[in-house]
This record gives C-alpha cells, sequence and structure tokens, in this order.
C-alpha cells in the first residue's frame, strides 16, 4: 500500500505572537512524525493519535491538502508520533500540522514548496480551531528550523536567523495542560506594549533579553508562576521565558551551566533537554 512520512521538528517561544501579531520562535530537536497511507473507503480520513488526543487537527490537515491537491475523493488513514509533550506551549499542534501536510502534499503528489505546505497548515489549525493568530512563527520555524521572527497577520518572516549550536534548551514541562483555544485573549493584550517592546528586541537581534521581556510578560498575563524562569537566570541561564501560553519553561544555557539549570528547574515539573535545530523537514514516499 502506498504511503508517505514526514518528520518535522519542534520549537520554543521567543514571543508570544497573541499580543501582537508578532511572532518568534526557535526550533529545537524534538520531533513529530506523520504517515499517511491511501485508503480504501473513499473520502473518509482515519486518524491515530497518541494519548487518544482529539484527531480533529490531524483530519483537518489531511482534508485542507486533499482540497488543495483536488483529491478530496480520496480516502486516507492518518497515524502520527511524536516526543513532543501536548498542551504544554511546545508547538505539539503546529509540528503535527506540518508533519500531516508534508506527508498527505508528498503521498498525493501535490506540487508545492515548504512555504505552501506551512501555510497549508496554518489554514488548517485556524479551521480546527487550535490557534488564535494562526501560530504562523511556530508552523515555520516546525518546518525550518533556525530562529524565526514572523508577522502572524500578514503571514510574512520579518528576520531568519541560523539558531546557535553552543547553546543547550532546558525545558521544564509542567503536569498541567494549557491548550491555546481556551487562553483569555483580552488577559494577554493587556500587555501588549510590553510585548511591542519584545518584538523590537528581537527584531534588533536581541533574541535572549526579547526571550525573557516576553516570558514574563505572559507569565504575568496569565498567572503562571514566574519562580521557574527566574530561578533559571539566576543558575545560569542566558534567557528564559513561557513558551507559547505555557505551562512549560524554556531555558537556554551554555553547556557549562545545563547541571545548574537543571538543579534549579527540576521541582517544577518534568524535563527535556534538547539541543537547537537548524534543519528542514524531511521526507520519503513508500510502498
Amino acid at each position: 500500500m502506498r504511503g508517505a512520512r514526514a518528520v518535522v521538528h519542534g520549537a520554543v517561544s521567543i514571543l508570544n505572537a497573541i499580543p501582537t501579531w508578532i511572532g518568534g520562535a526557535l526550533g529545537v530537536d524534538l520531533w513529530t512524525e506523520a504517515e499517511a497511507w491511501i485508503s480504501d473507503d473513499p473520502r473518509r480520513i482515519e486518524a491515530e493519535i497518541p494519548g487518544g488526543e482529539d484527531p480533529s487537527l490531524v483530519i483537518e490537515t489531511a482534508r485542507t491538502v486533499l482540497q488543495r491537491a483536488g483529491r478530496g475523493d480520496l480516502g486516507l488513514w492518518v497515524r502520527t508520533r511524536s516526543n513532543i509533550p501536548m498542551g504544554r506551549g511546545l508547538k505539539s499542534s503546529s509540528a503535527a500540522s506540518d508533519a500531516v501536510a508534508l506527508a498527505v502534499a508528498r503521498l498525493v503528489g501535490l506540487e508545492c514548496d515548504g512555504d505552501e505546505v506551512v501555510r497549508l497548515a496554518v489554514e488548517a489549525s485556524i479551521r480546527a480551531g487550535v490557534t488564535i493568530t494562526g501560530a504562523y512563527d511556530d508552523a515555520y520555524t516546525c518546518y525550518y528550523g533556525g530562529i524565526n521572527i514572523t508577522d502572524n497577520k500578514s503571514r510574512k518572516v520579518l528576520l531568519r536567523r541560523m539558531a546557535p549550536e553552543d547553546v543547550v534548551v532546558v525545558i521544564s514541562v509542567p503536569e498541567k495542560k494549557i491548550y491555546t483555544r481556551s487562553v483569555d485573549v483580552g488577559r494577554l493584550s493587556a500587555f501588549r506594549e510590553v510585548c511591542l517592546k519584545a518584538a523590537r528586541l528581537a527584531l534588533q537581534e536581541k533574541f535572549w533579553d526579547a526571550m525573557i521581556l516576553n516570558g514574563l510578560a505572559i507569565a504575568s498575563a496569565l498567572d503562571l508562576d514566574p519562580s521557574p524562569i527566574l530561578d533559571a537566570l539566576r543558575a545560569g541561564a542566558i534567557a528564559a521565558g513561557v513558551s507559547g501560553t505555557g505551562p512549560a519553561i524554556a531555558a537556554i544555557t551554555s553547556p557549562k551551566r545545563v547541571d545548574d539549570v537543571r538543579e534549579a528547574l527540576r521541582d517544577y515539573g518534568d524535563l527535556l533537554i534538547c539541543g537547537v535545530n537548524n534543519f528542514e523537514a524531511s521526507w520519503e514516499v513508500f510502498g
């Protein structure tokens, strides 16, 4: 049976786009894999998602790509797997929609580049109701890696840089989940001016200063405990902040301070230690 597989990496936030529409993210080497097969059941899309999560985003992404390809008559079976914790602000939805969009596009022979795959993934995420701004910054960074600052309203990349590979990312992952669709936008909008200052810093390539300022603003807006951010910085982290709408906290550190930052964050939740990612999404067709 003909199938396709795509692998997309994860990301953490530099800027939350909800208050200003200006978003920013850093690619990390967590990953999501999507596999898609053409089924014998026309027009029916079935999805298998780890952990019993809602499959609506995967199904909507596959449907969006089939419509774009003019193949709405096809049936698909789609499966995803990932080491990105869901519902913690670590771009699991963006990575999943990217991976599914890429796998289905290659499976059905849709002629499109990476930018078009990202656009289709963003459209599907909006249709599925898992994002407020479209999360173009997250989808673009998950697909391409690196550091990206974007205008999510116009879906334009304002600044793109390779991520420095001499840093380590320490992520605190609390047990609590926060889904973006449940966030009070008004509370975030109240911090618009502070977040604009963070955006200006990011556009001046002061990414770590922007991450700290954004992280403290988002924590204040959403009543998240800022202690992990402050403790990571006291332990020698270069930067730390809320990823997405949380509750995960991402800290950027030099390799020699990893143990100190890990110790500072160990009481706040499970820890993930990862590197940055500068590689583009990959795919293969089989069968």
